[in-house]
């Protein structure tokens, strides 16, 4: 296990969830101000960095920048996190003639200047980046169903997409390690909704390419997957070699972290609609029950399930720290 890993995993109590976009509310902006600055995003991970007892500072976690980056659409809000409105091909015939942008095009330069200020300000954590999977990308590019069906009737044409989509993602994540970075939360949620098969054939390989590329023993990879077929691709997951694994509360945590050896870090799973829409009790009954079914495992850490949304509570997340810290304060 790296050493940067490790450290996280001997100080379990300073947790990390996948928390960036509630910082607007510490900031007093909206989220369309903060995915427009840089220096708003780093002084969003300082402050939430000075606030929380966190392992880690996570960048913000915005599915929409790589399809940005390709020429899809993208709907902007000021205060839910953007979302793909049109990708931008209608066939998947037409993948071949998809251009890969450079690294810097759309709001990529922005995302990853963010990260670069942030590890001016953020001096005592390790920072990740967050970027999206190469099957998610493609959802977004093409349309999801679409995808799915294409899989099946056209497989070569989506491996063509999934192979664009890798070469763009790895150059993105190499320019943020460049900046400093010393790890990545890769998300890869649209992979959840496939049969193992499918995910062994048309998202883990290309993952794992990606990895391959950026994975030293300075650079952290976590691989994140909220989808609910997640517990049935365990060994298709441990076969990435990731540091880290970040799995959503579709599932039964318990259960799919007996298939993770042990120096592999499980992270989840918080129900992460919960910090918006319950109180600080839901949240405190909610990460105890995680607790109770993952905490025997060594190489077990609580975290959200997902990514915690811009509206959530700060009482409620708030109540989810005060809560890990009373659970290793018993021993």
């Amino acid at each position: 296990m790296k050493a940067k890993t490790q450290l996280l995993l001997n100080n379990k109590e300073k947790t990390v969830p996948i928390l960036s976009f509630p910082s607007t509310q510490l900031l007093g902006i909206s989220v369309n101000e903060l995915i427009s600055s840089a220096e708003m995003q780093a002084k969003g991970m300082k402050a939430i960095a000075d606030r929380c007892d966190i392992g880690a500072s996570l960048n913000m976690m915005d599915l929409s920048v790589e399809a940005e980056a390709f020429g899809a659409k993208i709907r902007f809000y000021d205060e839910e996190i953007p979302t793909v409105e049109k990708g931008i091909i209608d066939d998947i015939e037409d993948a071949a003639n998809i251009v890969v942008p450079e690294v810097g095009t759309g709001r990529t330069a922005l995302y990853i200047e963010g990260v670069r200020k942030a590890k001016e300000i953020v001096t005592d954590l390790p920072v990740f980046c967050g970027v999206i999977g190469p099957y998610s990308l493609a959802g977004r590019l093409f349309d999801m169903t679409e995808l799915m069906m294409s899989c099946y009737d056209s497989p070569d044409e989506v491996k063509t997409l999934l192979e664009k989509a890798t070469a763009f993602i790895t150059e993105y994540l190499k320019a943020f390690k460049e900046a400093g970075a010393d790890g990545v939360i890769l998300a890869e949620p649209a992979a959840g909704l496939l049969s193992p098969d499918l995910a062994e054939e048309f998202s883990m390989p290309y993952v794992k390419a990606i990895f391959d590329a950026v994975q030293s023993e300075d650079f952290i990879v976590c691989y994140h997957n909220c989808g609910n077929a997640a517990i049935d691709m365990v060994d298709e997951m441990v076969s990435l070699g990731a540091d880290i694994y970040h799995l959503g509360n579709a599932i039964d945590l318990g259960k799919a972290i007996e298939g993770f050896p042990k120096d592999m870090v499980v992270m989840g799973n918080v129900d992460p609609v919960l910090f918006r829409t319950g109180t600080p009790e839901d949240i405190r009954k909610a990460t105890l029950a995680v607790f109770e079914g993952c905490a025997s495992y060594e190489n077990f850490m609580i975290s959200s399930g997902c990514d915690i949304p811009a509206a959530a509570k700060w009482e409620n997340i708030d109540a989810y720290f005060e809560t890990v810290k009373e659970y290793y304060a018993q021993g």
